[in-house]
């Protein structure tokens, strides 16, 4: 896996008819800008914000209307420059767009979230408190779906056993979890590094597809996201989630919004994200490290619409908002140690250096380095910047 991300690694496997939106850097204006990806070229986009083109009827007719016809940058460039302030760059896609995250919408992170709690962030108890639990919900878990009368059997079971969790009551019960992840102009994107804290000992990335949602509520498209966690933290206590997730560089998103364009005679809509495989990729640079999976949206228990719609019931996002869908499983393979020796139990934590990759075929690919929070770029981007009063 190569440091700098590439233009075929980045976008989809076919750029053919897509609306790929995004933002650079440009270091004239000291601000990140809207782009439109056309080929493997980046023009930029009429418009002050990300935010101003989800408001638009029609999303997809106001990133044609707004594309400039001056000639674009390549691609490759804008990738090669990330992290340099004094060259166009690419940048996160968001920007005034609040950052939520739905959890426990999968049966691989429910259990891992259970267990987080069962341990009490102690990675040494991970394998064993795994045995047991799975033996105590049994192997159908996977089936029911959250909020019917089978889930909601079994929750009563589990109350009655004093064997219930938070965890256990979002992933079974009505009622989904829904966080705020990250501030806006807070996320990374592609290229980026991705930090944990200095002292977090039990950590992991988790791939994500990320919804993106107009004012008035409907999905207009999609991305990847990788909401970086720290379990040991989360395991601590339930109500330490805000500092295990929200942490500098913990969110990362990209590396393009992919819109929905079915309405105008295209392929691409919900049902596609509905069905597609995201791919985890992980390599370590000291240890020789490598893990590879693969899993499917359609494993999700709740579906992305009922998501998106929890996000709306009872609050407002104007400025637009991003959903990440949940975990769709945690790295749990045993990690060699710094000896060589592997242990079994072990399971998985990062080490400063790995480098992590997200991809499906629909969406591209969204790559990362892991490093200490303090040692990633400072968030400096600021909303005020992006008002122009003259």
């Amino acid at each position: 896996m190569t440091l700098r991300p590439t233009p075929r690694g980045t976008l989809p496997s076919s750029t053919e008819g897509m609306i790929l939106l995004g933002r650079r850097w440009c270091p004239q204006r000291r601000r990140g800008v809207p782009v439109r990806v056309i080929g493997e070229q980046v023009v930029d986009l009429q418009i002050p914000t990300i935010a101003h083109l989800l408001q638009a009827p029609d999303p997809t007719e106001a990133a044609e209307d707004h594309a400039t016809t001056a000639c674009g940058i390549p691609l490759d460039d804008l990738l090669q420059a990330i992290g340099d302030q004094t060259r166009a760059h690419l940048l996160s896609p968001v920007d005034l767009q609040p950052i939520k995250a739905a959890g426990v919408t999968f049966i691989e992170s429910m259990l891992e979230r259970v267990i987080e709690e069962a341990t009490q962030g102690d990675s040494n108890l991970a394998h064993e408190a795994r045995h047991r639990i799975l033996q105590s919900m049994g192997s159908d878990v996977a089936s029911i779906r959250p909020g019917s009368p089978e889930a909601m059997r079994l929750r009563t079971t589990m109350i009655e056993e004093n064997r219930w969790s938070p965890y256990l009551e979002v992933g079974l019960g009505p009622d989904a979890e829904i966080f705020t992840k990250a501030s806006p102009l807070s996320t990374v994107g592609t290229g980026m590094p991705v930090g944990i804290r200095r002292d977090s000992d039990w950590n992991n990335p988790e791939p994500e597809v990320v919804l993106v949602c107009a004012p008035d509520g409907r999905i207009v498209g999609a991305t990847l996201g990788n909401d970086v966690n720290l379990r040991d933290w989360e395991g601590r206590s339930a109500l330490l989630l805000g500092r295990a997730k929200d942490n500098r560089s913990s969110a990362s998103i990209g590396p393009f919004i992919r819109l929905f364009d079915s309405h105008r005679g295209g392929g691409f809509d919900l049902d596609s994200i509905r069905t597609e495989d995201v791919t985890l990729e992980i390599e370590g640079q000291n240890d020789g490290f490598s893990l590879r999976a693969s899993s499917s949206i359609a494993k999700i228990s709740r579906d992305p619409a009922d998501l998106a719609a929890q996000l709306f019931d009872s609050h407002d996002w104007p400025d637009g908002v991003v959903l990440y869908l949940g975990t769709m499983f945690a790295p749990t393979a045993d990690r060699p140690r710094t000896d060589g020796s592997i242990v079994a139990g072990d399971g998985f934590t990062h080490r400063i250096g790995d480098r992590v990759r997200i991809s499906s075929p629909l969406l591209g690919g969204l790559s990362n380095e892991v490093r200490l929070c303090d040692s990633c770029p400072k968030w400096t981007e600021r909303i005020s910047d992006l008002v122009d009063l003259t």
